[in-house]
């Protein structure tokens, strides 16, 4: 007995840090998640890193995306992404090939145009370590999936504390699979052309590009 209350009394003690730490991670989140619905438009750009050791896979890259709203246009690995609101447009100039497609939306797959909120729902959240990065203080949550069934492990999401900013990405599958998403350049209510989420065919099709709908 005299064993037993010691060891409740610390159960009930690490439940109760545990709940306080989980809702301090999620106040902290929200405050991200409001500042970033706050913008007109988002630029962001990033470098990305793909690491499996076991498959000896260790791959390196940079991007960027340009928010407004749910509209994006992503420049990754040579190629572009558009979406307009109703149609994604995969643009491969090595291919001179372009795929037009309704929008899917998975919620096991974080998108360009849900990256920097995709951590509103569907994940038990935590308060992680705090980190000094050239000088700005880079607080990490650390997110859970909630649906058992996700290839997805874990998610640390890095945050500047003072401008409230997604900084870094780290996503573990449970294959052994690391991605991590760096931010070097956080840009916002940039002016925009009025036609950067407009897709025009007919340009392409001039071009000799060949178009596929699916």
């Amino acid at each position: 007995m005299k064993k037993i209350v010691p060891l409740l009394l610390t159960l009930l003690l690490s439940i109760v840090v545990f709940a306080q730490d989980s809702a301090k991670a999620k106040a902290l989140l929200d405050e991200v998640y409001n500042k970033v619905q706050s913008y007109d438009n988002i630029e962001v750009e990033f470098k990305y890193a793909l690491e499996n050791k076991e498959a000896n896979i260790n791959q390196e890259t940079r991007g960027d995306v340009t928010l407004q709203g749910d509209k994006y246009l992503f420049n990754y690995l040579g190629s572009q992404q558009l979406y307009d609101g109703k149609k994604v447009y995969t643009i491969v100039p090595e291919n001179e090939e372009v795929t037009i497609e309704d929008r899917t939306e998975d919620e096991n797959t974080i998108t360009p145009s849900k990256m920097l909120t995709f951590y509103k729902s569907g994940h038990n959240y935590a308060w992680d370590i705090l980190q000094n990065v050239q000088g700005r203080k880079i607080q990490y949550v650390k997110l859970t999936p909630i649906d058992t069934n996700s290839e997805i492990a874990s998610i640390l999401l890095g945050i500047d504390a003072q401008t409230k900013h997604i900084y870094k990405l780290i996503e573990t599958g449970k294959n052994g699979t690391k991605t991590t998403i760096t931010v070097n350049s956080f840009k916002t209510n940039q002016p925009l052309s009025k036609t950067l989420f407009t897709f025009d065919e007919a340009r392409y099709e001039n071009d000799g590009y060949y178009i596929i709908r699916n």
